[in-house]
Formats: structure tokens, sequence, C-alpha cells
């Protein structure tokens, strides 16, 4: 899940990543590497260091939990750099602990109460140095590095949070988009409805009435009266049918608008030529599914970093021709199916609007998904979609 909006994020997101929990282990090395430079007992450096580890450890884990509190982390933080601080007193390498303080404080609390935290624990621990060394040169020294490598890592951290509620934004517009647009498509089918079965409907009702009159006295101008409402009833179901047929596929700006908040979610830069031009409903629907898949794949599989779209009109009269195209300059490689003809699932929606699908996918070099369909469309699927 991802972060909250502002302020620190929830429990779960600080152990999502559950190797990097064991990995960040691995720094408490730094622990013991002045033990060798340190012109006393071994055996009285390292025993504080094991017994500041063990006691780190439970503190590490508990904080990288699942469902811990903010309390408990707060708990956690603050033990970890009061622990640096005792142990800084027979051995530098305490402030190790106090650089994790810092960095479990970039990842729990809000950017300006970690980073106000994160500079009173440096502060202290300079304080430590200044009063430990035997010059000030070297406090100074190694005040400026532990500045440096604490501010990286929380700072990276910082930056992987605003990444990260950036994303979310950016997750949260996507789906304000397609509501917008389901929402916009209900009022089209309400409108439609209202418009077409309204009539319709009232012809079935006038018809019916004239039929149950005509039954009595003439039962041929009956008949004819109850063909005549079969038909308008057959036509009142088609014309329900169109209504409906473009709730699950939105049309292709809406798609557009789509792909270019999901894509830049996943750091793809998109580039969408699509000129002012209206497309017949049908294939706006067809291309509009076949732009959904594309970049559904694109995030998935292509690990690109740009995507090129394209839409154009190619011929004139009869021989008019809309193509869609949609690149990228991912990893390639995509498997083809029904020879070179495509990927089937919108394939075959285009092959009944008289259209067609071209992939041309060589690995290491990236993707080209070409569709093309004429622009005059056979008379059974412009009436309908």
């Amino acid at each position: 899940m991802k972060p909250a909006l502002a302020g620190p994020p929830p429990q779960h997101s600080l152990n999502e990543h559950e190797p990097q929990r064991w990995w960040g282990l691995l720094y408490l090395i730094f622990v013991f590497l002045p033990l060798f430079f340190i012109p006393r007992p071994l055996a009285s450096l390292l025993l504080p260091s094991l017994a500041a580890c063990a006691i780190f450890l439970p503190l590490w884990l508990r904080f990288t939990a699942p469902a811990t509190t903010a309390r408990t982390r707060d708990l956690c933080i603050y033990g970890s750099a009061a622990l640096g601080y005792a142990l800084m007193t027979v051995n530098p390498g305490g402030n190790t602990f106090v650089i994790y303080a810092m960095t479990m404080a970039a990842t729990a609390w809000a950017p300006r109460r970690a980073v106000g935290w994160a500079l009173l624990f440096w502060a202290l621990m300079s304080a430590q140095f200044f009063l430990q060394m035997p010059d000030w040169r070297y406090g100074l020294g190694v005040s400026i590095a532990m500045a440096m490598i604490g501010g990286m890592a929380s700072a990276g951290i910082l930056a992987s949070r605003a990444r990260e509620r950036h994303q979310a934004v950016l997750k949260l517009s996507q789906d304000e988009v397609r509501r917008l647009a389901a929402l916009a498509e209900r009022e089209r089918i309400g409108r439609d409805l209202h418009d077409a079965l309204g009539h319709t409907l009232s012809l079935v009702v006038l018809k019916t009435q004239l039929a149950r009159r005509l039954l009595a006295r003439d039962t041929n101008a009956a008949e004819q009266q109850l063909a005549e409402l079969e038909h308008a009833a057959r036509g009142a179901l088609d014309q329900v049918r169109e209504a409906v047929s473009g709730i699950r596929a939105g049309g292709l700006q809406a798609e557009i608008a789509a792909a270019r908040l999901a894509l830049l979610s996943a750091e793809v830069k998109l580039d969408a030529q699509l000129p002012a031009l209206e497309l017949p409903p049908p294939l706006d629907q067809a291309f509009a599914m076949a732009l959904r898949e594309a970049v559904t794949n694109v995030i998935r599989h292509a690990r690109a970093s740009r995507v090129d779209i394209e839409l154009r009109r190619e011929g004139e009269g009869a021989n008019a021709v809309w193509q869609l195209q949609i690149s990228d300059d991912g990893v390639g490689g995509a498997r083809q199916r029904e020879g070179h003809r495509g990927l089937p699932g919108f394939a075959e929606r285009l092959q009944a609007l008289g259209g067609r699908v071209e992939l041309d996918s060589p690995p290491g070099i990236g993707t080209r998904l070409l569709l093309s369909a004429p622009a005059t469309l056979p008379q059974t699927e412009a009436g309908s979609t």
C-alpha cells in the first residue's frame, strides 16, 4: 500500500519489502570497525559492542514489524539513538546506532519532524565526538563525515517517500478519471435510452391497444398490428443493446487520459499525437480497448522509458483508413499469436470492423503495435457496437 499523502506512512508500508528488513542489519558491521584501531584490550570493547547489537536487534525487528504502533516506533527510534550514545563512550562505532535512528525517523515520521530530530541526533553525536577525540580537528572531521552519511541516508528515504506520495496522488487522479468517465457513460446511456426508447415504447403501447380493438372485428388487421408490434419490440431490444454496449469500453480520449496517468506513475514518458477528429463509435471503442491492453503490457513487461501514441487518417474517400500506432522503447520480444495478426483479444474485434492488427516486437529494440481500420465501416457495424 502507498503511504498517506501527508504525514508519516502507514505502519505496513514500513515492512513493504521484507528482505530489506534483514539486509538493513548488514550495516552493524560498522559498529566493530573501530575496534581494530583503538589501542585497548579487544574484550573490553567487543563485549559492550555485542551487547549493544543484542539490544538493538529487537528494536529493529519491532520497528519493521507489521502493525507496529506509532508510539512503539517512536520508542524504537529514541532507544536506538540512546544506545548509540551509550556505546560511543567506549566505542566510537556506536554512532552507527545513531545513524540507524536518523534513518528510522526518516521512515516513520513526517519530513519536517524527521529532519529536526536528525539534526538533533547529529548535534549530540558531534558534541560527544568533540569531547572524546584527542584533537578537535578529528572531532570536526568525524562530525562532517557522519553528517554526510546520515544526511544522504535520510534524504534518500525521504525522497523515496515523496515519490511514493506522488505516485499515490497520480493513482487517485487515475481513479478519478475513470470514475468521471464511468459517470459520463452512465449519463450518455440514460439519455440514449430516454431518447430512443421513449418513442419506441409509446409506439408499442399504441400498437397493442389498436391490435386489441381489431381482434374482434378484423383479424388480418390485428395480425398486421401485432407484426408491427413485434418489429418495434425487436427494434427496442436492439436500441438497448446499442446503448449499453459501451459500458465496459470507454472512449479513446478517456483511455489516453488514463494511460497518461498510469505511465506517469510508472515513470514512463508519453507522447500522444491525436488530431481533433471524431472516430466512429465502434472504432473508437475498439481502439480504446487496444490502447488499454497495450499500456498495461508496457507497464508490466516492456521496461520502457517512453511510449509514443499516434492516431492518423490515411487516404481519401472509400480508401480512407484510420490507424492507431502505439510504440515503446522497451525490451521487445512480445509474444505473438495467430501469426502476424497481433493479439487476439482486440484483433478479433477490429477484424469485425474490417481492420487488422500488426505487431512488430524485435528483442532488445522495442514494440510497435499498429491498428488499422477503414474509415467507412461495414454497414452491420456502423449502426451498432
